[in-house]
């Protein structure tokens, strides 16, 4: 099986849309492009990747798009859309005509409105992504688990995928904490229709993590989800905050050490193939 990086980005600042970026991160603010990943890639046997949005606007998505168009081991690429414009579905349209376009993945965790994913007026990007065939990052918090859980039970046929099992808050090393979220991780992995990244767990934890901190995390993720609904992502270069691609790669080999050959080929590829049926 083909090993994918189901979650990865590039970027260049000097777009001016990436609005979240601290620009006197001398790690995150500055260019990355396709040069910058392909030793990596090289390096661990990793033959395709998923890039991610990482900027609110539709141009950042077609600049991803002509980026995947002239890379050949960029496999796909989730975008964006503005779901407070029911307009915006022409672009859905659009955008899906192109055979590497995969879905789409609101910002929700910058919205300072927790409830913002069930007002009514965003409701037609869920159903319009359904009907158009598309997926749907559900990018987001701990706090942010319940309202998730009603929205994918409202659209069942939404093919949805957790990111970054839904940003566990490990720095805090809390009991109380672990079983919020692996509660409500469980709940979400009731619904067969969804899966989950098994990314960005290093930057979730100190910059002294280590494989037996996330471990919990992991093994709770699997356990729920089965192999067969979690996907391997590098979340480079936001990784690189904590590690290189190759520390957190080297953890999550550790951390599915133990599972059978077969599970380890869902999770570093088989499951990205499957789910955003990618043609490599």
């Amino acid at each position: 099986m083909v090993q994918i990086d189901a979650h990865q980005h590039f970027w260049n600042p000097a777009r001016g849309d990436y609005d979240w970026m601290p620009k006197d991160n001398l790690t995150l603010a500055r260019p990355y492009g396709p040069a910058d990943l392909l030793s990596e890639l090289e390096t661990h046997g990793i033959g395709h990747t998923v890039l991610v949005q990482a900027a609110a606007t539709v141009e950042e998505t077609e600049y991803l798009l002509g980026i995947a168009d002239a890379t050949p081991f960029v496999a796909g690429v989730v975008g964006w859309v503005d779901f407070e414009r029911p307009e915006h579905r022409r672009h859905l349209e659009r955008l899906a005509a192109h055979p590497k376009f995969l879905g789409v993945r609101p910002m929700i965790q910058d919205i300072p409105d927790d409830n913002w994913m069930l007002r009514e007026d965003v409701q037609w990007g869920y159903a319009a992504l359904t009907e158009l065939g598309l997926t749907f990052d559900a990018l987001g918090f701990p706090r942010h688990l319940a309202n998730f859980h009603t929205l994918l039970t409202r659209y069942p046929d939404l093919q949805v995928v957790v990111d970054h099992c839904m940003k566990p808050q490990i720095h805090e090393q809390s009991e109380t904490h672990f079983q919020f979220w692996a509660d409500g991780m469980a709940k979400l992995a009731e619904r067969r229709g969804t899966v989950c990244k098994f990314s960005a767990l290093v930057t979730e934890d100190i910059e002294g993590w280590t494989v037996d901190r996330l471990r919990p995390y992991a093994e709770h993720v699997i356990s729920v989800f089965g192999a067969e609904r979690v996907m391997w992502g590098s979340d480079w270069p936001v990784c690189r905050l904590r590690t290189e691609y190759a520390g957190w790669r080297a953890a999550a080999v550790a951390l599915t050490a133990d599972l059978p050959d077969m599970d380890k080929a869902r999770i570093f590829g088989g499951t990205a193939v499957e789910f955003y049926r990618l043609a490599v």
